[in-house]
């Protein structure tokens, strides 16, 4: 805690991909800081890429109307960071000064709560949020959209059972999860799945179509198999090709439902059918649930920076939110439970 600064303008940031609730962090941030503060507030342009441009717009309330359900984020977002850039903490400091602004709010994942770190070693006065339907970032129990991702994950679930009870079908089902597992095991659990595989347990495919072929053996003739994106077979069982890296050093994920959906068809017999969700999973209305925990990141935000908490980080933690420093938050990565994984598994086929 660095006391209470002086602060009349800001400016609040969307980094990464899109996530529902992101538009509710927005007029939080908004509501609290002109209302409370009487700041000024400016909304930048596609992330860290509009602080490099200097384009942003000014946010107000009554400008804020309307945004509370709505999916996606009005002030847009990319995955530029100014270290892609030489001089870019350059050119972001020169448009903080001719904006007159003295702090940010960075809302975004584990990469741009990283970026955010390393500007505010660089001196720029921020607070961060954490966003990823993932929910991996560390030291917050709960990042908004993950709730909206396993509602939507989980009705398709429930429809696919239908199908496959209609046809005798395995379905395989690919939801999000980069590095960890969360929504494939709520929405496996909540959906009724017959066997979910996860990126902190590598499968061994050779298991997985047993189960299906005991599960089949009783008269059960549709199951249900959700695969995180990010799940991996076990060495020496299957053989699978590295993914390609983005522009950004990413994988491009996606796809490994269909190596497991070939696999089963291939060593079982069993009809099998895939389905994607992918970007589905980040689009539409956020929850309830997500609309009200991201309206109280945005007001923890501009409040932390009204106490001049710089380099910290808002997180929720056994009901109430926090502040933890950037630093410590990005220096781990959230996995699923081995208790919640243990559940999951006494359902499994």
């Amino acid at each position: 805690m660095s006391g209470s600064p002086k602060i009349t303008t800001i400016a609040v940031l969307t980094s990464g991909g899109d996530c529902p609730g992101l538009n509710a962090v927005i007029r939080g941030v908004v509501r609290k800081a002109e209302r409370q503060y009487g700041w000024r507030i400016f909304g930048v342009h596609e992330g860290f890429k509009g602080l490099l441009d200097d384009s942003m717009e000014e946010l107000t309330v009554e400008g804020c109307r309307g945004i509370l359900p709505r999916g996606g984020t009005i002030i847009g977002t990319s995955r530029h960071t100014p270290f892609m850039h030489e001089g870019g903490m350059e050119k972001v400091q020169e448009t903080m000064e001719r904006r007159g602004l003295d702090a940010l709010v960075v809302i975004g994942g584990e990469g741009s709560l990283s970026c955010a770190h390393e500007m505010h070693l660089c001196g720029i006065p921020l607070v961060g949020v954490p966003k990823t339907i993932d929910n991996d970032v560390g030291l917050t129990e709960r990042t908004f959209g993950f709730d909206t991702a396993v509602q939507i994950a989980t009705d398709a679930i429930d429809r696919l059972h239908t199908t496959a009870e209609s046809h005798n079908r395995v379905m395989v089902v690919e939801v999000m999860g980069r590095n960890v597992g969360h929504i494939a095991t709520w929405a496996g659990l909540a959906g009724g799945a017959t066997l979910t595989l996860v990126p902190e347990e590598p499968f061994n495919i050779a298991d997985v179509c047993e189960a299906l072929t005991r599960r089949h053996a009783r008269g059960k003739f549709a199951s249900i198999v959700v695969v995180a994106e990010g799940a991996r077979p076990a060495e020496g069982t299957l053989e699978i090709p590295e993914p390609p890296v983005d522009q950004y050093g990413h994988k491009r994920l996606g796809g490994i439902c269909n190596v497991v959906a070939a696999e089963i068809e291939a060593r079982t017999g069993f009809e099998t059918r895939v389905t994607v969700l992918g970007h589905v999973q980040r689009g539409g209305t956020p929850t309830s649930f997500d609309r009200a925990l991201s309206s109280w990141y945005g007001v923890e935000a501009a409040e932390a920076l009204a106490d001049g908490d710089f380099g910290s980080m808002i997180a929720f933690q056994c009901g109430s939110m926090v502040r933890v420093s950037l630093a410590d938050a990005i220096a781990q990565i959230k996995y699923t439970s081995p208790e919640l994984r243990a559940v999951a598994r006494s359902f499994f086929a």
